[in-house]
């Protein structure tokens, strides 16, 4: 038997859920990976390959069994094992025979509970033949499904009811079974262009035996790729280039496994309908790629991509600006009908949309959110009339909820608002506001850019939190269905990415206070403000933010509290760039020793030094030391300019090594010892007013 294998796993199955495609087939690799990893079984590479009917993994070199395991065993007490005469007892040879070893090679092993027998034994590894059935069905069991189906009259349960389950080691069939079908080594080919069976003969050329002899590109990467290209190509000769993000992409990658573009138009009539409308038509309903011009200007035209070769691509390109054409007729007529009623004469009917049971109505939300934007408006100085407009544009904010388009189109909302506003002949800082209320959207998206949007949209979040809170539904586990962690998240970005100097303690107080009927907002506004902090800490250390900071970096600062985001950003900018300095882990190590001593010592408050009391020279110097950076630093605190406050901190490194060095801090005389400890205090004062670097390694 050859010394490594290449196995191969395919699960057919009815048509997968195209977004979540590339997921399952990241989560099979994963799981099967750490399958063999847990078995020893050693490998060279694990390649998954997903299309809308498989997911397929081929494992490279895999190894042909375990390796062999040296195991020793205890046996039982050497009284039980050998009777009076010396001989063996039952139980001895039992052992023995178990260890496949004469009585008389057994070893002893002395213990505090008295003296064993003992043996060593190797056991042998098992094959990876008779294990890959159970490996498989480990990692498949933990692919994370959020809805089951069943079939048939059986009771399994997989995203998509399955049809054909090939395992393959090389040329062999590896007995097994999954959810009730037997393994073997006849996949499927493309559901028109090759129908039938089709035999698999060597888990080596998986994807090159389905992409010549099936029509079907079975790596997603490549196929995307094919996508992109044939798009991009067939957008070039109409003079145009197509409009899509990633999302997108994989989507439409994930719908077929012959990806032919094939590019259609529209009346040119529909280019009056707003941007937003022909790409969310075009992309989210249709799966299609709006085009544009080289200057921006989106383009009667589209290009879909094909599951199938056509002989005649022209009647392809025909049946699918038919189906467009009527999705593009409803927007117009959404469009048109909309715009006969202003939004402002919609609000009265938000009374009758519920936010939430609990919380009340809609219109109800827009006024709680109207008076926390004057809050953060004058926390802010913002001029009056922005406080004004942030305000109308609360009480405007969710009318577009009641239009056609936006019933129609649910990703339009506050997009539509914009329009309908601007349409109304309201402000355009209103109109923008409205938008932005609702910005970021996503992991990435961009944050409001006006003020007023920025303070609508920091209201809207700290509403919903404050209100969902209040009631109890905070997240649990995966779920999360008011979007609290991508509002606790875009407020923290909106706050520190924009720079914005604010209170969230303060603010979560004051939108707790307006959330009717709770009888303890102090502990609402409380639990929120932890929980964002604890968001606050995976922008930091997932890398979300600008920069990546550690567990311990994050802890350094958050150990003083800050109540503004804003400031503990700068703090933890600081810290990090402290950390980089030469001086850092003596110092970090220095306020780790000194916060020890304090809490041995039960100083629990800062205490003014006596210097005539000193008596070596290294506790002068540090004292000196510390006066004159009191005075330097006080100022850069007062900008928030903690960089530069560490950066002259750590010219204490001397004077501190100097005074561990010499110094006996717990000295015999109380009042030395007393002198000493105060004099400590006073140092970690200094430090802990950015942050507590006894929290960093060190």
């Amino acid at each position: 038997m050859a010394d490594t294998h290449q196995f191969l796993v395919e699960i057919g199955t009815e048509e997968l859920p195209p977004k979540a495609l590339r997921t399952l087939s990241d989560a099979f690799g994963a799981g099967l990976r750490q399958a063999l990893e847990k078995a020893s079984l050693t490998f060279a590479a694990v390649s998954c390959y997903a299309t809308p009917r498989r997911l397929a993994i081929r494992v490279d070199d895999l190894a042909a069994r375990q390796p062999d395991r040296e195991l020793e065993r205890r046996g039982p007490p050497v009284r039980v094992a050998i009777d009076d005469n010396g001989s063996p007892t039952k139980a001895g040879l039992k052992f023995a025979e178990s260890c496949h070893v004469p009585f008389d090679q057994l070893g002893r092993i002395a213990t505090d509970k008295g003296e064993y027998l003992h043996c060593r034994v190797t056991e042998a590894g098992a094959s990876a033949e008779s294990l890959l059935p159970g490996l498989v069905e480990t990692a498949v069991s933990q692919i994370p499904i959020p809805r089951r189906m069943r079939w048939g009259s059986t009771d399994h349960e997989f995203v998509r009811p399955v049809h054909w389950f090939v395992m393959l080691l090389d040329e062999s069939v590896v007995d097994g079974a999954l959810f009730g079908v037997e393994a073997g080594r006849e996949t499927r080919g493309h559901r028109f262009h090759s129908p039938g069976p089709l035999v698999l003969t060597s888990a080596a050329d998986y994807p090159t035996v389905l992409q010549r002899d099936a029509f079907v590109v079975a790596d997603f990467d490549t196929r995307r790729a094919l996508v992109r290209s044939g798009v991009y190509e067939l957008a070039a000769t109409i003079n145009g280039q197509p409009v899509h993000d990633m999302a997108l992409l994989d989507e439409v990658t994930a719908l077929v496994e012959w990806p032919v573009a094939v590019a259609g138009r529209f009346e040119d009539r529909f280019l009056e309908l707003p941007r937003e409308v022909l790409i969310s038509t075009l992309q989210a309903h249709q799966r299609y790629f709006p085009v544009e011009s080289a200057d921006g200007r989106l383009l009667a035209r589209f290009i879909a991509v094909s599951n199938i070769e056509s002989r005649e691509p022209a009647r392809v390109a025909d049946g699918n600006e038919r189906v467009v054409r009527p999705r593009l007729s409803d927007a117009a007529f959404f469009w048109d009908k909309d715009r006969a009623t202003p939004l402002a004469a919609r609000e009265a009917a938000l009374d009758g949309v519920i936010f939430q049971k609990r919380l009340g109505t809609m219109r109800d939300k827009s006024a709680r959110v109207a008076a926390l934007a004057g809050d953060i408006g004058m926390a802010l100085g913002l001029p009056d009339e922005t406080i004004a407009s942030a305000q109308r544009a609360a009480a405007l904010a969710k009318c577009d909820l009641l239009t056609e388009m936006v019933g129609e189109f649910p990703d339009l909302q506050g997009i539509m608002g914009r329009y309908y506003a601007i349409g109304d002949g309201e402000p355009e800082t209103v109109a923008m506001a409205i938008e932005e209320q609702y910005r970021p959207r996503f992991a990435g998206d961009a944050l409001p850019e006006t003020d007023t949007g920025r303070v609508l949209a920091l209201a809207d979040k700290l509403d919903t939190l404050s209100g969902i809170f209040a009631i109890g539904q905070r997240p649990t586990g995966t779920k999360d269905p008011f979007g609290l962690r991508r509002a606790a998240l875009g407020a923290l970005r909106i706050l520190i990415e924009v720079g914005l100097e604010l209170d969230l303690a303060v603010l979560l107080q004051s939108a707790a206070a307006r959330i009717p009927d709770i009888d303890h907002p102090g502990q609402t506004a409380d639990a929120v403000f932890d929980y964002m902090m604890e968001r606050l800490r995976a922008y930091y250390t997932d890398g979300a933010g600008t920069f990546r900071a550690s567990p311990e970096m994050f802890e350094a600062v958050h150990a003083r509290h800050p109540a503004s985001p804003l400031d503990f950003h700068r703090r933890i900018e600081a810290v990090r760039s402290f950390a980089d300095l030469p001086e850092a882990d003596s110092l970090s190590a220095a306020n780790k020793r000194v916060a020890n001593i304090l809490r041995q010592a039960g100083e629990d408050e800062i205490r003014t030094t006596q210097p005539e009391r000193f008596v070596e020279a290294e506790e002068r110097t540090l004292h000196e030391r510390l006066e004159t950076l009191r005075e330097e630093i006080e100022p850069l605190l007062a900008r928030q300019e903690y960089g530069m406050v560490l950066q002259r901190l750590a010219t204490l490194r001397e004077p501190v090594d100097a005074f561990f060095d010499t110094v006996l801090v717990m000295s015999e005389d109380p009042a030395l010892r007393s002198n000493r400890l105060a004099l400590l205090g006073q140092m970690r004062a200094l430090f802990l007013r950015t942050a507590d670097l006894s929290r960093l390694g060190g």
